[in-house]
């Protein structure tokens, strides 16, 4: 499922807008060039609760780093405060084709997550951008809401800061379209990351 997910958001590529593309070409760009000086590259991803929008694009980065082969690049997330990974983009996301399973369940449940078929079963759960799973120097720092954005205006320990900002699908929270605005939010991101490691799998071959 998730591999048929990915191939088809590849082919939807041509949806991203043409400045939006000149942004991920930047970010794509800098990652290659670390993997081209045979650095390790850490990308942490930032929004306000690390609920919705964080998760998506460290799991579609997972997802895209695994489809394209590439190593030595890893993904996080994390907020300015913690509050739980929201039970709609952990459906999207499902019914995308990422195996995501609840290990422990609390007001901030721990998910299981694995991107690929046999691949590692890694934790996911709300977090403060300077938890400690999370990397404390040498990271690009990517933000994915505008708020955000606005209260880390230079994130402590990050060798690079990018501003990905998307709509909150938050704001359709209670209503008939919730899901469809997860779905599209997740396809988005998705869409996007794929967009990016592509282009940093061509610029490292």
């Amino acid at each position: 499922m998730l591999n048929e997910t990915i191939r088809n958001l590849l082919e939807e590529r041509y949806r991203i807008p043409v400045e939006r593309l000149g942004l991920l070409s930047g970010f794509a760009r800098c990652i290659a060039e670390r993997s081209n000086a045979d650095q390790p590259t850490a990308l942490l991803f930032l929004c306000t609760h690390n609920s919705r929008r964080s998760h998506m694009a460290q799991l579609w980065t997972r997802a895209a780093v695994d489809h394209f082969g590439l190593k030595g690049i890893t993904a996080y997330s994390g907020g300015t405060e913690a509050t739980s990974f929201h039970p709609s983009a952990v459906r999207a996301l499902t019914e995308q084709g990422f195996r995501i399973t609840k290990l422990e369940d609390s007001a901030n449940s721990v998910h299981g997550v694995a991107v690929s078929e046999g691949g590692a079963v890694e934790r996911s759960f709300s977090k403060i951008h300077d938890h400690p799973v999370n990397p404390t120097h040498d990271f690009i720092a990517v933000m994915t809401c505008s708020s955000a954005d606005q209260a880390c205006p230079v994130v402590a320990g990050s060798a690079a800061r990018f501003a990905l900002l998307y709509d909150d699908p938050k704001v359709f929270d209670g209503t008939a379209a919730e899901a469809a605005a997860y779905q599209e939010r997740s396809r988005q991101i998705g869409r996007e990351m794929l967009s990016v490691f592509q282009d940093v799998a061509e610029a490292t071959s």
